[in-house]
């Protein structure tokens, strides 16, 4: 969780769109009596009402943002989060409470933690949960507990029943704080302590923080009986890339395997390591594939320059992450936030913003050089039993193919392209190789290539004013940097995704490392409402965008594979499914 800014009044849309944009809508504490006058006099898109997500997780109403310690005990999985129970915008924050037995279906449970100590009277912010050896579940969080600073401690908390399954209430020891910012740490810049790993007798865990003006620093802390912690000397890694928040380490198999390890497994020859923090100042995450020393205590990425040109979970609205390791099914599944698009007075109206993103299985590709990411398998179950096909489609230059036969404002789309050839591929500005984004920005979806854009335009209206396209364009290797092959790159562009003209709605866009040389690429997209997930190449590059069309809702959603390049493309197969709502979403 971020520190908060001072009180932000309400002047106009425009003003506090710019101020999120800035800051960070977790970071921005707004005077909510103000919000809900301008909600009740401003004009507000009827259709806002109508793109409440379907079946990505969201609590009945009301503000949430960062994942927290999600876990699985006793055949239940947990999610805990950070929830306003008092309003549709950040503040009041608590850790909401749901549980599920099978990651779709959600029932909301009593507020876990609020302020209600001296560590913790002034806020309840992230961290993590772990198994102790007697598979008792610990969170160890932030807690701010100082008014006239956010001077942030670190706390832990108990179950007060653990043979429930259900972990309904939590204790706060009264040794509370266990770790304080000593030793010159920036008490402000403090937070976020991971999940444990244990070797040699010690717990260990990382705590956030910011060292001087830009530095990005993840200390270690030690502990042999979870309650008396000692930093160590040197951070476990750091980088000029400003505040890090709600860092993650764990290990992963090398072996190509898509298995999950406990994260207490450090010493195997088998796992590399992943650290990953969430930038506070950029809002995304970004990670590094690397080697851990537990005897130095000290991580070193796989590639040096991993802490400038950053890998990323995901390229779009996707923040805050937390993964942890599901021992039910061997898998390490990974949360992460979608914060909204729209303007706080739109949240206010409607009376709710963000969502969490649907989890994701995440594994090493067998290249080592990056992680692979899918929608948990569970989402599958709910496909509509009559899914509707398209087979050895060839989409000329210019055309598009609507995919008719079911309703596509909530879908699950998987698609498989081919590309005859790579001969008419577009060279591409060095000064933008290195810049997805930028890159997608200027080549965006109506710009013809030489191969691509090609994909698919989602929540389409009926004369396709509004559309959202997620697509490939591949350039040539003599314009990649490395020389070797083919770049490609994959975007989410929703820029023409509403007519309502007062939304966010950037290009977002990452470099997918495959081989196009046998000319295949594969796209899913879950589509709910307001949200198109993206996953392109099997989960090499992920792409989540906030969309809100005020026309293309409900039935008037339309879905079509389009080409937009010089040179034809192939649909060799897609499927395409309408998703139901779960049965139980937290009650909304």
């Amino acid at each position: 969780m971020g520190v908060r800014l001072g009180r932000v009044a309400w002047a106009c849309p425009a003003v506090l769109l710019l101020l999120l944009q800035l800051a960070g809508a977790s970071h921005v504490v707004y005077e909510t009596s103000l919000l809900e006058t301008e909600a009740a006099a401003a004009t507000v898109p009827a259709s806002i009402f109508e793109l409440s997500t379907g079946y990505h997780f969201r609590p009945q109403k009301n503000w949430i943002n960062d994942p927290n310690a999600p876990l699985y005990y006793k055949g239940w999985y947990h999610l805990f989060f950070q929830y306003n129970p008092k309003g549709a915008v950040w503040g009041n924050i608590v850790w909401a409470h749901s549980v599920s037995r099978d990651l779709i279906n959600w029932v909301a449970l009593e507020t876990a933690l609020a302020p209600s100590i001296d560590a913790d009277k002034y806020g309840c912010w992230s961290g993590s949960a772990t198994i102790m050896p007697d598979g008792t579940p610990v969170i160890m969080y932030t807690g701010v507990s100082r008014p006239d600073v956010n001077y942030e401690v670190q706390n832990v908390a108990f179950p007060k029943n653990s043979s429930d399954p259900l972990l309904r209430e939590w204790v706060k020891p009264a040794h509370n704080p266990v770790i304080v910012p000593e030793g010159g740490i920036n008490a402000t810049q403090f937070r976020d302590p991971t999940t444990a790993w244990y070797a040699d007798g010690h717990w260990r865990i990382l705590v956030g923080a910011l060292s001087g003006a830009s530095r990005g620093v993840a200390y270690v802390y030690r502990s042999r009986d979870f309650r008396r912690w000692t930093r160590v000397r040197k951070p476990l890694h750091s980088a000029p890339t400003g505040m890090w928040e709600c860092p993650d380490f764990y290990p992963v198999t090398v072996d190509g395997k898509e298995s999950g390890v406990d994260t207490s497994v450090v010493s195997s020859s088998r796992v590399k390591h992943v650290l990953k923090n969430s930038l506070d100042l950029r809002r995304y995450d970004y990670y590094t594939v690397g080697t851990y020393d537990r005897l130095k205590e000290r991580y070193v990425p796989d590639n040096p320059a991993g802490d400038k040109h950053h890998l990323r979970y995901d390229y779009g609205n996707f923040y805050a992450s937390k993964t942890f390791y599901d021992p039910s099914k061997r898998r390490r599944i990974l949360w992460g936030w979608a914060n909204e698009s729209d303007t706080a007075v739109d949240d206010v109206a409607k009376g709710w913003a963000g969502i969490q993103a649907i989890p994701r299985k995440v594994w090493l590709d067998p290249s080592g050089r990056q992680l692979m990411q899918w929608p948990v398998e569970e989402v599958e179950a709910l496909r509509g039993k009559k899914p509707v096909s398209l087979k050895d489609r060839v989409v000329k230059r210019g055309e598009h193919v609507e995919v008719t036969g079911l309703q596509t404002a909530q879908a699950d789309v998987e698609v498989s392209f081919e590309v005859p050839s790579l001969e008419g591929a577009e060279a591409l500005d060095p000064a933008l190789a290195n810049d997805a984004q930028k890159l997608c920005g200027v080549k965006g979806a109506d710009v013809e290539g030489g191969v691509g854009p090609f994909g698919l335009w989602v929540l389409a209206s009926s004369k396709l004013e509004e559309r959202t396209a997620v697509f490939f364009r591949v350039f040539k290797a003599a314009g990649n940097v490395n020389s070797t092959k083919p770049l490609v790159l994959m975007c989410s562009d929703p820029t023409k995704a509403s007519l309502n003209k007062n939304l966010y709605h950037p290009t977002f866009a990452g470099f997918v490392d495959i081989d196009m040389a046998k000319g295949k690429i594969s796209l899913r997209s879950l589509i709910d409402r307001s949200v198109v997930e993206s996953f392109g190449a099997g989960g090499r590059t992920c792409i989540l965008s906030r969309v809100y069309p005020s026309l293309a809702i409900g039935r008037n959603a339309h879905l079509h594979v389009f080409n937009n390049g010089k040179a034809d493309i192939k649909v060799s197969r897609l499927t395409a499914w309408e998703m139901k709502k779960p049965a139980l979403m937290n009650g909304a």
